[in-house]
């Protein structure tokens, strides 16, 4: 009996038992523990973790991204126990879990530390690819891939290689990891290794890594130097890829180097001597030289004059007669051209050429040609309100002013009888080359009427014929001349009454009296007025006084009686 009931367990003794097998179970759930593979059933492995059942994991939860070693029975792993028994009495293990468990303390430290962790790239997402830190998932951006942007990221996957972690937030389960920040500095340490042995005017031999526009990154054996442009030759270079490819092996001279952010600058032409010393004597100012048009821009054109020296051709020294054209209209790239230096600068490294300087100025071709007096003739390329324009032989341009246009009537008026594209007739007057200026006339071709107005001169008494009745006054003609002249209303007669514009008709003859004869200012003045007033003069002088008691009327025709039969005699 006693041997019974001590054999048989007391119900304290059970209730014992219970508690410590429910609190075993309660450690366990949710944790890793330790595991014996008891056995391989095809893809899944059977694992004793010490409980009353044995669980079921898939063996591919033991491989995968790096991991390839085979499992066998009897090894001893990590797993973790996510329930002690399922509906089929099994425990419900996890070898996944167990490992990201594991890897989130390790990453945690790592990031706290910040340390750098291992990792393989297994997958691209949009954005960028997802690494597996032994057993734990993180994002890699695309941008924290590589220093510069890789166009094929197949060769990294599956590699396992170091990263940094960014982020870490364990509640959502995000990991954000960087490859650029740890190439980023193993580049800098060696960058700061080996600029540490270089030396600002040392001659060092690399390899052209890469080409832009601005210039050429040289690899000088762990660290690029940057090869400017301008830095390549001594001539101009429009691209590096004229004289450099990828992979060439060149000598290249350290010009400066910044410590601070490990910039190298490089330089090809420093190793060649430089073309502009004694570049004076060897191009002095008004000597002509041959030159190849290297570039062309708004402002002018660049002229090769040697390999490494070049000059400009401003606009305005290409052509005499062109201007404001494009430089492109007259000149083209790789053209041959014939300059003339104009100035030197060794300093600024500036030459100043001229195009025009190497043919004969048009004006001066002009006047050798055509001397004040010539004829010339040329088609009307504009009207202003001050003349005519006429282009003439050389391509120059002479003015025909409004007054030269005609002797007698206003400018403004015989304006109108030309257009655009007459070819106009006319006298060279006078040729300014310094101020580009040709003087021309069309009135002198008829000659002078003033020159020509034979016996005439100021109290001239002259016929003269009707050609224009107006509101103020006549326009008149001066008879067996070509001088025309405007009598004013008040010089139309003696008497006020007779001042009347429309007394006369176009066609109408009369005498007159010249008040005003200027051959000099092409001025000439005649009045009716003036000559009954001399006529008075002379009628009282000669047949009497007013003050005799004899009307005027008498007076004046006693002299006509007495003129007529003069006449008649």
């Amino acid at each position: 009996m006693n041997a019974t009931a001590a054999a048989a367990p007391s119900r304290e003794d059970f209730a014992a038992l219970l508690e410590e097998s429910f609190a075993t179970a309660d450690v366990a759930e949710g944790s890793v523990v330790k595991g014996t593979i008891t056995a391989i059933e095809k893809d899944m492995a059977v694992i004793d973790v010490g409980l009353k059942t044995e669980g079921r994991v898939a063996v591919k939860e033991f491989t995968g991204h790096g991991r390839e070693n085979p499992l066998k029975v009897g090894d001893v792993v990590e797993v973790y126990l996510e329930r002690v028994e399922n509906a089929l009495g099994e425990a419900v293990l996890s070898r996944d879990k167990a490992r990201r468990e594991e890897s989130w303390v390790k990453l945690e430290q790592a990031f706290n530390d910040n340390q750098k962790v291992e990792g393989v790239i297994f997958n691209q997402v949009k954005g960028g690819f997802t690494v597996d830190l032994e057993g734990a998932t993180a994002f890699l951006p695309r941008s924290q891939v590589d220093i510069r942007p890789v166009r094929d990221v197949g060769p990294l996957m599956g590699t396992p290689q170091p990263f940094q972690i960014l982020k870490m937030d364990r509640r959502r389960g995000n990991i954000v990891v960087s490859r650029r920040t740890v190439l980023e500095e193993s580049r800098a340490e060696m960058r700061q290794e080996l600029v540490q042995n270089l030396e600002e005017g040392q001659v060092i031999e690399g390899v052209v890594k890469n080409i832009t526009d601005y210039g050429a990154f040289v690899d000088l054996g762990g660290i690029d130097g940057l090869l400017h442009v301008t830095d390549i030759a001594w001539r101009r270079v429009n691209h590096p890829t004229e004289l450099l490819q990828i992979g060439q092996q060149v000598k290249v001279k350290i010009i400066k180097i910044n410590h601070e952010t490990h910039r190298i600058s490089l330089g090809m032409k420093q190793l060649l001597a430089d073309p502009w010393q004694g570049i004076e004597a060897k191009y002095p100012a008004g000597v002509k030289f041959t030159g190849r048009v290297t570039n062309i821009t708004d402002y002018g054109a660049f002229v090769e004059l040697e390999p490494g020296i070049e000059g400009l051709i401003h606009v305005s020294e290409m052509s005499w007669t062109k201007k404001n054209v494009h430089p492109g209209k007259i000149v083209a790239t790789s053209q041959e051209v014939e300059v003339m230096v104009l100035e030197v600068d060794p300093v600024k490294r500036r030459i100043s050429l001229g195009l025009k300087q190497t043919m004969q100025n048009p004006w001066e071709a002009f006047v050798e040609k055509y001397p004040v007096g010539s004829e010339v003739e040329g088609e009307v390329k504009n009207k202003t309100e001050f003349g005519l324009f006429l282009g003439l032989d050389g391509d120059v341009d002479g003015m025909v002013h409004l007054s030269d246009l005609d002797w007698n009537r206003p400018g403004e008026q015989v304006i109108d009888e030309f257009k655009k594209g007459d070819i106009v007739r006319a006298q060279v007057l006078d040729v300014d080359v310094e101020k580009e200026r040709i003087s021309l006339g069309v009135k002198q071709l008829g000659g002078d009427p003033f020159v020509d107005s034979g016996e005439i001169r100021k109290n001239s008494v002259v016929t003269c014929e009707v050609i224009e009745v107006k509101e103020g006054g006549l326009e008149v003609k001066i008879q067996d001349t070509d001088l025309t002249a405007f009598i004013r209303r008040a010089d139309l007669a003696r008497d006020r009454a007779d001042q009347r514009p429309e007394r006369f008709a176009v066609g109408e003859k009369f005498d007159a009296r010249i008040t005003q004869f200027d051959k000099k200012a092409h001025k000439v003045s005649v009045s009716i007025k003036a000559l009954e007033i001399a006529e008075e003069k002379e009628a009282v002088a000669q047949y009497g006084s007013s003050d005799s008691g004899a009307s005027l009327g008498d007076i004046l025709g006693a002299a006509l009686k007495r003129r007529d039969a003069e006449s008649d005699d």
